[in-house]
């Protein structure tokens, strides 16, 4: 294992089809869609460049021609740190076929999407190491609905609820090895799982969605039922900065993610 990560994008089509956004910027992938001047993957290879400046980035893409003309797409390829993967059915699938592609060198792996146009170099660097340090064998970035709404009123209107704390997601996650690859299984239907009964009831079990639904869980506790019930430790990495759970879902968060980077990045 390296001590530096692999970056995999997730940049495909989700099921294969064209997303709405997509449709109405009139580009075949969603990675395309511009925001401030740029394609949104284009913000997340800014991040995803200089974080770790020696390691390959993968994308996972259905067309690879669709991102060839992008300036970091460009600096990727002359610098040799470009792997393209070809996209599959799923989330799942997707990473499982671009771990197996890129081989045992890939490890640990920094997942994010393409979409995820907030993410840092800093952010993805303090994930990594203090994923390296800790017990982990998947970690999970989430904020608390404080510090989203701190960032934005509007960022996210829903949000995990448990008994000690409400979160969302960060679409950012961190794989020690194969094995942590058990993880992603809990997002074989798509990412928002925990909001449908019957994804939770499949990922983790009939006794922990009652225990979800009723509000018994801490958040802990729950990373722990996850964790036994996946066969590999699962744990969450807090973010400080609730800016980090908006990506660019529909054109309400790609307006508010528009505004946050006029205010951060330009």
């Amino acid at each position: 294992m390296t001590t530096q990560p692999t970056i995999l994008i997730l940049a495909g089509k989700r099921d294969g089809t064209l997303d709405p956004m997509a449709a109405t910027a009139g580009v075949s992938h969603k990675c395309r869609v511009p925001i401030c001047g740029k394609a949104l993957v284009q913000w997340v290879l800014e991040a995803a460049i200089p974080a770790f400046p020696d390691t390959n980035v993968l994308i996972s893409i259905h067309d690879p021609e669709v991102i060839a003309d992008l300036p970091g797409v460009i600096a990727l390829q002359a610098a040799g740190r470009l792997m393209i993967s070809q996209a599959q059915s799923g989330i799942v699938e997707s990473v499982e076929f671009a771990a197996k592609q890129a081989g045992e060198s890939c490890w640990p792996l920094v997942i994010t999407t393409a979409d995820n146009v907030l993410v840092t170099p800093e952010l993805m660097q303090d994930l990594h190491e203090k994923a390296m340090t800790g017990e982990g064998d998947a970690v999970v970035v989430l904020a608390m609905r404080e510090a989203i709404q701190a960032a934005h009123p509007e960022g996210q209107r829903r949000f995990y609820e448990f008994a000690d704390a409400a979160i969302s997601n960060c679409n950012l996650f961190w794989l020690r090895d194969a094995r942590a690859l058990k993880a992603a299984e809990a997002f074989r239907q798509g990412g928002q799982f925990i909001k449908t009964k019957g994804r939770i009831a499949k990922a983790f079990g009939i006794i922990n969605l009652v225990r979800f639904r009723l509000g018994w869980w801490k958040l802990d506790a729950a990373f722990r039922a996850i964790s036994g019930r996946l066969g590999t430790r699962v744990v969450p990495y807090m973010a400080s900065d609730g800016a980090y759970a908006v990506d660019v879902d529909n054109p309400r968060t790609y307006a508010i993610a528009e505004m946050l980077l006029k205010q951060r990045k330009l």
